[in-house]
């Protein structure tokens, strides 16, 4: 009976060691990510742009639904494991840049991507950045330290890559 005592108290203690650790990371954080592709950056941008085929490529979303304008600007929701989640582009410079935010206000975490475009000798270069933040203090210690604030940037990259038929990206 002690031992459980004993396994149940270090358990609190790591959780609190977590929650503790969390709360003294910052909320906001920028990760960035570069690949670069053989396709014009036309290509590149149409493809990123076409919400409504991202299962098609994209690892983890299983499904997306285009939604009315929000505050006048074009708007979905993408739907994974960890359930859904809504965008809305705040803004569109055609085969240049891209920017879609977060919509939802309850989820424990937000923030926006932004998408740039640059064309090279070889095809585009895609940059992606992720300005996001995370509430819950035990998520944040689990987003600096198991997953990483740049997973699901390589995750989306590489789904581009093999999209286009292209070996995995090299990330900058």
């Amino acid at each position: 009976m002690n031992w459980l005592l004993l396994a149940g108290g270090a358990f609190a203690l790591l959780v609190v060691l977590i929650a503790l650790i969390g709360a003294l990371l910052p909320r906001e954080h920028v990760a960035t990510r570069t690949a670069t592709f053989r396709q014009a950056p036309a290509v590149v941008f149409a493809v990123v742009r076409d919400f409504a085929t991202l299962p098609t490529w994209r690892r983890g979303i299983s499904a997306v639904e285009l939604l009315p304008a929000y505050e006048g600007a074009v708007s979905y929701r993408e739907t994974s494991r960890h359930g859904a989640v809504t965008y809305v582009v705040r803004e569109e410079r055609a085969d240049t840049r891209l920017v879609v935010e977060i919509a939802d206000e309850n989820l424990p975490y937000g923030g926006r991507w932004i998408f740039e475009f640059r064309a090279t000798s070889s095809g585009t270069e895609l940059r992606i950045t992720e300005e996001g933040f995370v509430k819950n203090v035990l998520f944040r210690f689990l987003a600096r330290f198991a997953f990483g604030h740049t997973a699901t940037l390589e995750t989306y990259l590489a789904g581009l890559a093999k999209k286009f038929a292209e070996p995995a990206p090299t990330f900058r």
